[in-house]
C-alpha cells in the first residue's frame, strides 16, 4: 500500500441503541501513518466509533473500509484475519488477571502467529524495553500501577507489529504527569514503527502532543476538524470553549 494512501475511510455511518442514535452520519479518512484524534466528551459515542471501525459493533448505515476491505457485513473468519493487523489498547488496559505481564504479552503471539518459544521471548522483552518495564515481566496485574498498566496495555497492543493502532482513551484515570508520559510513549512507538492511529480522548493534552489531525465529535457527528493550533484559533464558539476549558 502506497504512503499517504487512505488506510482507514469511514462515510456517512450511523449507529443506533435502540432509540438512542450515537453517530449520525460520521465521516473521515485516516491516511497511512497518520495519527488522528477524536476528541469529545464522555459518553457521545467515541468508543463506539472505534468498535465499529475493528467490527465489535455494527453500524446500521455508511461504510468503513480498513486497508481496502468493507469491515461491515464483513464474515467472522475475514474480520479475525483482518484485526491480525490492528491493535486495540482499551481504556482500562484490559490485561488477563490470571496472567503475569510475561503471559499477557505472550498471549498474541502465541494466538496470532506462527512464532516459535525462542522468538516470543525475544520480542516480549523487546516490547518490555520499549515501555521501560523490563523489571516487571513476572509481576501480576495487580501488581502494576495505572501507569503501568497502561504502558502493557500499549507493549501488547503493538506486540504483533499492527499497521493500524486503536486507542480508547489512553490516558484515562491518570494523573497529569503519568498522561503526559503515556502520550509521548505512543509518539515515540508510532514514530518508531510507522504505525496508523486513532485515538479517541478527552485529553487536550494528549491530542496536543500526539495529532496531526483533530476531529471534534459532538451530537453524533464531527463538528469540527484540523489541526491542534487551527482548532485552537477557531471563532467558533464549540471549539474554542471545547479548547479553553478542561473537558
Amino acid at each position: 500500500m502506497q504512503k499517504n494512501s487512505i488506510l482507514i475511510d469511514v462515510q456517512n455511518v450511523w449507529k443506533a441503541f435502540d432509540d438512542n442514535e450515537v453517530l449520525k452520519g460520521i465521516t473521515m479518512q485516516v491516511h497511512d501513518g497518520s495519527s488522528d484524534v477524536i476528541l469529545g466528551r464522555s459518553g457521545i459515542g467515541k468508543s463506539v466509533l472505534l468498535k465499529s471501525i475493528v467490527g465489535l459493533l455494527h453500524p446500521e448505515r455508511g461504510s468503513i473500509h480498513v486497508m481496502g476491505e468493507q469491515v461491515i457485513g464483513m464474515k467472522n473468519r475475514d474480520l479475525n484475519r483482518l484485526r491480525k493487523s490492528i491493535g486495540y489498547v482499551f481504556q482500562y488496559a484490559a490485561l488477563y488477571d490470571s496472567l503475569n505481564v510475561r503471559e499477557n504479552l505472550e498471549f498474541p503471539l502465541r494466538k496470532h502467529t506462527d512464532a516459535d518459544e525462542e522468538e516470543i521471548t525475544d520480542r516480549v522483552l523487546e516490547q518490555l524495553r520499549l515501555v521501560g518495564l523490563e523489571h516487571a515481566i513476572d509481576k501480576m496485574p495487580s501488581e502494576l500501577s495505572g501507569g503501568m498498566k497502561k504502558r502493557i496495555g500499549l507493549a501488547r497492543a503493538i506486540i504483533k507489529r499492527p499497521s493500524i493502532v486503536l486507542y480508547d482513551e489512553p490516558t484515562a484515570g491518570l494523573d497529569p504527569i503519568t498522561a503526559r508520559e503515556i502520550s509521548e510513549l505512543i509518539l515515540s512507538l508510532e514514530e518508531q514503527f510507522g504505525i496508523t492511529s486513532i485515538t479517541v480522548t478527552h485529553d487536550l493534552e494528549c491530542a496536543r502532543i500526539i495529532a496531526n489531525h483533530i476531529y471534534i465529535l459532538d451530537d453524533g457527528v464531527f463538528q469540527h476538524h484540523g489541526g491542534y493550533e487551527e482548532l485552537k484559533a477557531s471563532d467558533d464558539p464549540y471549539t474554542r470553549a471545547f479548547f479553553q476549558v478542561a473537558v
